[in-house]
C-alpha cells in the first residue's frame, strides 16, 4: 500500500472515533491497532466504506473537513458502540469541522496523555477499557481533577497495591461522571 494513502494522524479516524483512546491502539505485540488508516492498516481492518469516501476519494483526514458532513454515512453513528465508544465520534467531528484539525489533535493529545499515565501507573490488568472510555468520555478539566484528588488520597492513605489505587481511581472517576452526567459503560444496540 502507497504511503500516499496513509492518514497522517490515525489517532482520530475518519468516522471521529477517538483511535488514540482506543484499548486496542494502547495493546502491545501483533494484535496492537495502527489507528484509522495508519502504517498496518490493511493487516488490521477490513474494508471501510468511511476512509474510501473520506480518505482515498476526497483526500481529507476526517470527515469533520468534508462540505458534506454529516452524511448518510454517519447516520446514527454514534447511537452504539462497538469495543470502542461512539458516543463522543460525532462531536468530534462537529469540533474538528468548527476549530480545525489542529485544535482538536492539541486536545485529543491531553487525553491521551491522560490515558498513557492511567494505564501506566494504575491499570491492575483488568482497567485499560474503562480507563479508555473515561479518557474519551470525560471532559479534560475533570479528568485532570480526577487524577489530582487521586494522587492526593493515594499519599493521604498510604495506598500502596496497584489493585487498590485501581480502585480508588475507578471511583474517582466514575464520581466524576456522574456529576458530567456521563455514563462510562458501552452503549450496546
Amino acid at each position: 500500500m502507497s504511503n500516499k494513502l496513509l492518514k497522517k494522524f490515525p489517532t482520530i479516524a475518519c468516522c471521529g472515533l477517538d483511535c488514540g483512546l482506543c484499548p486496542n491502539y494502547h495493546t502491545k505485540g501483533l494484535s496492537r491497532c495502527p489507528g484509522c488508516f495508519g502504517s498496518d492498516f490493511s493487516n488490521k481492518h477490513p474494508s471501510c466504506s468511511i476512509i474510501t469516501c473520506c480518505v482515498k476519494k476526497k483526500h481529507f483526514e476526517t470527515c469533520g473537513e468534508c462540505d458534506d458532513f454529516p452524511c448518510q454515512k454517519l447516520e446514527n453513528w454514534d447511537q452504539a458502540d462497538s469495543f470502542i465508544s461512539h458516543k463522543k465520534s460525532l462531536s468530534n467531528l462537529r469540533e474538528i469541522k468548527k476549530t480545525g484539525l489542529e485544535k482538536f489533535l492539541e486536545q485529543q493529545k491531553k487525553r491521551i496523555e491522560f490515558l498513557e499515565f492511567a494505564l501506566n501507573e494504575y491499570n491492575e490488568g483488568r482497567s485499560k477499557s474503562f480507563y479508555c472510555r473515561a479518557s474519551a468520555l470525560l471532559s479534560i478539566s475533570c479528568l485532570e481533577s480526577c487524577k489530582k484528588i487521586l494522587q492526593q488520597k493515594i499519599k493521604s492513605e498510604n495506598i500502596r497495591t496497584i489493585k487498590e489505587k485501581s480502585k480508588i481511581f475507578k471511583v474517582i472517576l466514575n464520581k466524576g461522571a456522574k456529576e458530567e452526567k456521563i455514563d462510562l459503560k458501552l452503549k450496546k444496540k
